[in-house]
């Protein structure tokens, strides 16, 4: 924090961002996956970038794996300016009280990837960050992970397949009424522990990505995992409002030009990484990856598309219908 009060004020007094560039803003970017995820390699992206850019005037340290802050933590410490970047889950912004981001949760909303950019990248994406402000936090980016597969010790094909298992969600009200919808039983729990808990019985089964699943080897305790798409994860990058609008107008828009080429190699990494995360499941012969036929999935969708309906109170009935006037879908066509 003096480093950054030095570097402010030196420029406040006229020095160029290039004469403190001896002495850097650091800018600390924690999140909790590893560094070979889609996010992990993203980060580091945006460090090289950033440094890159600004010739030196900012040092970013990324920190993988809540080695800094775990899930419960990282919000309040980014608010406090303790850190100054974060990539959480889009989950994460319900429970501080930004209900809208939990549209992005519910089940179905996306068929696939082009359906999901033209929001991120859109106006309603903008608009969405834009109401993290009153929060003190400023919303910079959403970055891809993937679609989510279920995954148990026991076969699933059908949404009867997981009832009564006690199934890993993020916090996130609009996950555990998905689950409910399934007659499972949601269990919420940081992501840093779900490995220990799938390895204990504490819980039967999770929902991830391929590319999660894969690197925090959760295939090692999960037998079988079926390829239901039936969630979006992804992250919104985020920065501390006071830290942002306190840096210098050049080194801010080398900044920002650092986040927009790192989220084009996130979104594109994300697909690359998850592709290859679910060959290399496939490959261990620890998990049985299973391919729902249309009629599978169908059921699967019927089963969730409620939850939609159910969490109009929460999210909004505005923010679910834009979302649909973006992406062409209709509830009423399953």
């Amino acid at each position: 924090m003096k480093i950054r009060a030095l570097f402010i004020g030196l420029v406040a007094m006229g020095l160029s961002a290039a004469a403190v560039a001896a002495d850097p803003l650091v800018i600390k970017f924690s999140h909790v996956v590893a560094n070979d995820t889609p996010k992990g390699k993203a980060a580091d992206k945006f460090k090289e970038l950033a440094e890159k850019y600004t010739k030196g005037a900012v040092k970013v340290e990324v920190y993988p794996n809540s080695t800094l802050y775990k899930d419960k933590e990282e919000m309040e410490a980014l608010q406090l300016g303790a850190v100054q970047m974060l990539a959480p889950s889009l989950a994460k912004f319900g429970p501080l009280g930004v209900k809208e981001f939990e549209v992005f949760d519910l089940p179905y909303i996306f068929d696939g990837y082009d359906d999901l950019h033209k929001v991120t990248q859109g106006p309603v994406g903008k608009q969405l960050l834009g109401k993290l402000e009153a929060r003190g936090i400023k919303g910079l980016a959403f970055w891809d992970n993937g679609f989510k597969s279920l995954s148990a010790n026991t076969p699933i094909k059908a949404p009867e397949d997981v009832k009564g298992k006690k199934l890993r969600v993020q916090s996130s009200k609009v996950l555990e009424e998905q689950m409910r919808a399934l007659g499972a039983i949601p269990q919420v729990m940081a992501f840093s522990e779900v490995y220990q808990a799938l390895q204990t019985g504490v819980v039967d089964g999770t929902e991830n990505p391929h590319s999660n699943l894969y690197t925090q080897k959760m295939h090692e305790v999960q037998k079988h995992m079926t390829l239901t798409d039936h969630g979006y994860l992804g992250y919104a990058v985020i920065t501390n409002k006071k830290f942002w609008d306190g840096l210098p107008a050049e080194v801010r828009g080398q900044l920002e030009q650092a986040m927009k080429d790192s989220t084009e190699f996130a979104n594109k990494i994300a697909r690359e990484e998850n592709d290859k995360a679910l060959e290399a499941v496939r490959a261990s012969g620890k998990t049985a990856i299973y391919k729902p036929t249309d009629a599978e999935k169908m059921a699967f969708k019927k089963a969730l598309v409620p939850v939609h309906k159910k969490m109009e109170s929460r999210i909004g009935a505005e923010t679910i219908q834009s979302i649909y006037k973006d992406t062409g879908f209709d509830p009423s066509k399953l």
